[in-house]
């Protein structure tokens, strides 16, 4: 189960190089179902993911880099890229996407809870703006799918 909360961003944070980070791109080989192929820094799986906004499910399977290569060729749509970082957000950690062409200069932080009432009671940082946990256009399969 995924349970997360995303955020628009006012400012990034100024010392953002210092935090570790990792390189992702992924592409969508269905969006209802979700099921997407990413590589992120040197591991690649597939993704399924169901129904929903603030909590669904989510299961990973592994792939090697060719598999990733040939399935990521068979994706209708955008590929998406982005830096993600790792911000610390006491208890828990935000995902800082700072997305790249066609999507930039868009940069969203995203927040996963163990639980539906800690996400619910979670109180975002200064620097966090709009909540758009609800909104579709923000999710990564719907953002694949925009025309430019």
């Amino acid at each position: 189960m995924e349970i997360e909360r995303k955020f628009t961003i006012k400012k990034l944070p100024d010392n953002l190089t210092a935090f570790p980070f990792h390189i992702i791109e992924q592409a969508y080989l269905n969006t209802d179902p979700v099921v997407r192929v990413r590589r992120e820094d040197d591991n690649y799986y597939m993704t399924y993911k169901g129904k929903g906004l603030l909590a669904r499910e989510e299961y990973n399977l592994p792939l090697n880099r060719p598999s990733y290569e040939h399935l990521k060729e068979k994706a209708d749509g955008n590929l998406i890229s982005k830096r993600r970082y790792l911000i610390p957000c006491e208890p828990y950690t935000s995902e800082l996407d700072v997305f790249e062409a066609p999507f930039a200069p868009l940069v969203i932080a995203e927040v996963e809870f163990p639980s539906i009432e800690e996400a619910q009671n979670f109180q975002p940082p200064a620097w966090f703006d709009q909540d758009v946990t609800k909104d579709p256009t923000y999710h990564n399969s719907n953002m694949s799918r925009q025309k430019f």
